[in-house]
């Protein structure tokens, strides 16, 4: 079983990374044989990376469906030992990807044999494997001293000679302490810009607009652009790779008010409203699940992700409202998941680290399958940290030793949904603080830090600037 929903996902994982990747050419020289090692690496990673993001969900409703229909014969492969192993080789995945195969397909990726050895793939190999070992000493001392600084015993000191019980557990701990304050970064930039980007997917409403009008003069412009490109009109201030550029950019806009003209009544009227306002109440739902817990954790020592455990596997439901509170939990846990992709995608530092279509190199695939590996591996973790569930964290998911502190996890909290709130309210009102300074002729000293995807700045076709 457990094969099967790898192979699912190995495959999924192949034809997403093969749809940005790009294109090469198709002849069987060492290079190509090294990208497609690391291709085959890279999959690998984002298969497990979609493993630890389905872990909690298919848990949730695993625990559900046993609850309701205990002795079904048809449901007798889905118990507590399949879901315990599904956990544990998601940890142990996620410990193999990222200190061994993610590495080894960078350094291998970027290797060219040691001067004086014959070139090949042999040499690649061995200068790769040098790497990694280089690697692994200067990781195992910076722990080391980490240890030793925090925790300078003799006991902790003789436990990071036991190589596999505590030292990279240990190391790991510190792996998903950082993904969550990653988490705890792209989360609340994520939930703020979902409402933009679902934005330019759906088709907005026409209201006090004349589509008509605009697709015409927008066709005016890209004929105007196109004389000029072809030599018909002299242009001396322009260079033909600006002319270009807005030329395309004319045409894209043209395209999209084609495609609003075309949408139906219900598509522009219905369905816009109806997802952000499904959009607001998950945040919302979200904030106030945080809110709820940070009492919880005022009150109750249970409360703690590292607290008692529960029942097991198909003894009790861990949610108040069942089978719809489970299936809240889980729809949830899917929103922080993109919302969290969104936001890290979002940020000024990680701007360049999109992917793009048929035109993304291997070195920035495998930095976004780390990215995407160590975000996916806290989540489970940060569900569980904020309340978002009750399902009690398995494998060495529950071991963290972070996961105890009572003030780091009480601060979690708090951070997420003050961030959260802020990023909200910055959202919502941009458009009223702009019209403020352009009222208070404050808008010439750039006090207001707009984002990129604000619509504010962006004139209208028909020449117009679109404020509210």
């Amino acid at each position: 079983i457990c094969f099967l929903l790898f192979a699912i996902l190995y495959i999924v994982s192949y034809f997403i990374i093969t749809r940005y990747k790009r294109k090469s050419d198709e002849q069987e020289d060492e290079d190509a044989i090294v990208n497609r090692i690391s291709l085959f690496l890279s999959t690998f990673t984002l298969a497990v990376s979609a493993g630890a993001v389905l872990l909690l969900p298919f848990s949730i409703i695993s625990n559900e469906i046993l609850l309701s229909f205990p002795q079904n014969y048809y449901i007798q492969w889905l118990n507590g030992s399949l879901i315990h192993g599904l956990w544990n080789l998601a940890s142990l995945f996620s410990n193999l990807c990222l200190f061994v195969l993610m590495p080894f397909a960078f350094f291998f990726l970027e290797s060219e044999g040691f001067a004086g050895l014959k070139k090949g793939i042999r040499a690649r190999i061995l200068e790769t494997l040098v790497m990694l070992l280089l690697l692994a000493l200067l990781i195992l001392g910076i722990v080391w001293v980490a240890s030793a600084l925090i925790d300078n015993d003799a006991a902790s000191m003789e436990s990071l000679y036991d190589l596999w019980e505590f030292y990279l557990p240990y190391l790991y701990s510190c792996i998903s302490l950082m993904g969550c304050l990653l988490l705890l970064l792209c989360t609340p930039v994520g939930l703020s810009r979902m409402f933009t980007v679902m934005g330019q997917l759906l088709v907005k409403p026409a209201i006090l607009e004349d589509l008509d009008e605009q697709i015409y003069i927008i066709t005016l412009e890209e004929e105007a652009l196109q004389r000029r490109l072809n030599g018909l009109s002299s242009s001396v201030e322009y260079n033909i790779m600006d002319l270009e550029q807005e030329l395309e950019n004319v045409k894209a806009l043209k395209t999209k008010l084609e495609r609003r003209k075309k949408a139906s009544a219900w598509e522009r009227n219905l369905v816009y409203p109806a997802v952000m306002i499904l959009l607001l109440i998950e945040t919302a739902i979200s904030v106030l699940l945080v809110a709820c817990n940070i009492l919880c954790l005022l009150v109750d020592e249970t409360a703690m992700p590292k607290g008692a455990r529960g029942p097991g596997i198909g003894n009790a439901s861990l949610s108040t409202f069942g089978f719809v509170g489970a299936a809240l939990e889980i729809i949830l846990i899917f929103y922080l998941m993109v919302s969290s992709v969104v936001g890290f995608y979002s940020l000024r530092f990680f701007g360049n680290f999109t992917p793009r279509k048929d035109d993304t190199t291997m070195t920035k695939i495998i930095g976004n399958c780390v990215s995407i590996l160590v975000l996916s591996s806290a989540l489970p973790v940060m569900s569980r940290t904020l309340g978002i569930t009750r399902f009690d964290l398995l494998g060495d998911f529950g071991r963290f030793n972070w996961l105890g502190n009572f003030y780091i996890v009480l601060s979690y909290n708090l951070l997420f949904a003050i961030v959260t709130t802020l990023c909200l309210v910055r959202k919502f009102t941009s458009a009223v603080r702009e019209e403020l300074f352009k009222a208070l002729g404050l808008h010439k000293l750039h006090l207001s830090n707009t984002s990129r995807d604000s619509e504010s700045t962006k004139p209208s076709a028909n020449g117009h600037q679109k404020a509210l």
